[in-house]
């Protein structure tokens, strides 16, 4: 089965940030992407949804116990 694949504004809605911060994400290197090249102009990337849980699950900060 193939890759599922979200565009940069699906991921920005399942991050619940801006776009530019996904595009942020990405020229870090932190969020990997399929680039799917129409021509000469812009190029069209996309998140894999694979990828996009993995960067996920490697933020997830497990809460301190409070002090007694």
């Amino acid at each position: 089965m193939p890759a599922r694949l979200l565009s940069i504004p699906a991921v920005a809605a399942v991050l619940d940030v801006d776009r530019r911060t996904v595009y942020r994400f990405v020229a870090a290197g932190d969020l990997p992407v399929v680039d799917l090249r129409t021509g000469t102009g812009r190029s069209r990337i996309r998140v894999p949804a694979a990828c996009l849980d993995e960067f996920i699950s490697s933020r997830a900060v497990i809460a301190s116990r409070p002090r007694r």
